[in-house]
């Protein structure tokens, strides 16, 4: 899981690197406002994914066959629709998102270029959503990690070959990443019919196009959809404050978001773990089970977490310097690297409890959760702390992943002196 996760976070870091070294910050700075455009509009879709899941792994619990490819085909099908949604409404899109983060003349056409060309990636990435669902659904782990591997490996080769090698700068990253997605699909493409192959079944057309069952795709997930539109609100402010300061910050802010990711990816690996295992003994009714559990991945995710702080502190200066050669974005970037220090060791509960309440069905109470952390702390905190510019952006941030998981600790912590937490549901 861990390395699945933490293969999207390299990317963005190839990426930045890519461009980071093509002499001026408004290159690095353009990705990052084209990448946090479609980031957030990919993810507040990644609902699909996590429904796709559920559903997938009750058809394959009851053993239904037929049941497996209903699910597949609407899954794919909403996926298809969704990106081409996504294709109709491009141009609005990217012109009301670039408004709302006001980025430099220089940043904001750039930007352009590369959300132009990358967002006709939305099939292939929601489809792929869906692949990946459908997969872990079923059990099968390792045809994920294939298909992230070869979309990655894909990106990076073409970065190389596009960006240095033809010189296309911003617009070569973008069609290495598109690219890459649609590799990713004919990966899994070809894994599902290997998959399927060992599972007779019929595909029902009657099923496929049930309204009720497809209302479902959306409906389990509601709460899920609302507070990953949240979390990403949160990113994007933090992108848009940072480009209304200057490129150079824009730039250096961009490379610690990825930092940012790279953290988040290796500790919800064990979120993950957290997931499963906790709604394993949840659904067991297992009270002690659970408390051992939660535990154990505490005490994981604490230990990793004060590893990568190290990490980030000791290497940090150098992974900046890899990533660009710029002297105003190194600088700009080794002024705000405390606080990815910090972070880790910050964010640890939160995602662990994250992994819990998934594993929990506690959607509703991670919704109200994120709300509360961007609402009354988030958003205020930045007001009050503007006159310390970046710093106080970041000093915002890192509260607000703190009151994440202060909140999701005392809901926790009450649901297991109520037994509430070990109810099925």
């Amino acid at each position: 899981m861990i390395l699945a996760n933490i293969s999207p976070a390299l990317i963005g870091l190839v990426d930045m690197a890519v461009v980071g070294h093509l002499g001026d910050a408004h290159y690095i700075g353009a990705v990052a406002v084209g990448a946090v455009i479609l980031s957030f509009t990919f993810t507040a879709l990644n609902f699909l994914r996590m429904t796709t899941t559920g559903l997938a792994a009750q058809a394959a619990g009851a053993g239904d066959a037929a049941r497996l490819r209903t699910v597949l085909a609407q899954a794919c099908g909403t996926a298809l629709y969704l990106g081409a949604l996504l294709l109709v409404v491009q141009v609005p899109l990217g012109a009301f998102a670039l408004r709302l983060i006001e980025p430099s003349a220089a940043v904001g056409a750039t930007a352009w270029d590369y959300f132009a060309i990358r967002i006709w990636s939305a099939p292939a990435a929601l489809v792929n959503f869906a692949l990946i669902g459908w997969f872990v659904g079923i059990g099968n782990a390792r045809a994920p990690l294939a298909m992230v591997l070869a979309a990655n490996l894909t990106n990076i080769v073409l970065d190389l070959v596009l960006v240095p090698g033809f010189g296309l700068a911003v617009r070569g990253v973008a069609w290495a990443s598109l690219v890459a997605e649609y590799v990713g699909v004919a990966i899994g493409a070809r894994l599902i019919a290997k998959e399927l192959a060992l599972r007779p079944g019929h595909w029902r057309r009657g099923d496929i196009l049930h309204l009720r069952s497809l209302h479902d795709l959306f409906a389990a997930n509601a709460a899920l959809f609302l507070r990953t539109l949240l979390l990403m609100f949160a990113f994007a402010f933090l992108t848009t404050m940072g480009a209304r300061q200057s490129d150079a910050i824009l730039a250096a802010n961009a490379i610690l978001v990825n930092l940012q990711y790279l953290m988040a990816y290796v500790l919800d690996g064990f979120a993950n773990a957290a997931e499963s295992l906790a709604g394993r003994a949840i659904g067991a009714r297992d009270r002690d089970g659970l408390a051992v559990i939660i535990r154990e991945c505490l005490a994981a995710t604490l230990v990793i977490a004060l590893a990568i702080a190290i990490v980030f502190a000791v290497g940090g200066p150098v992974a900046i310097r890899v990533v660009t050669s710029l002297p105003s974005v190194i600088e700009a970037a080794y002024t705000y690297l405390p606080w990815m220090v910090l972070s880790p060791l910050v964010c640890a509960w939160a995602f662990l409890y994250d992994g819990v309440f998934i594993g929990a069905q506690r959607a509703g109470a991670m919704f109200g959760v994120m709300l509360v952390a961007v609402v009354a702390v988030f958003l205020p905190v930045w007001w009050l702390t503007r006159g310390f510019g970046n710093h106080g952006l970041w000093f915002a941030f890192t509260l607000f992943n703190a009151a994440r998981g202060v909140q999701q600790h005392f809901l926790f912590r009450g649901w297991m002196r109520g037994g509430r937490l070990t109810e099925v549901r």
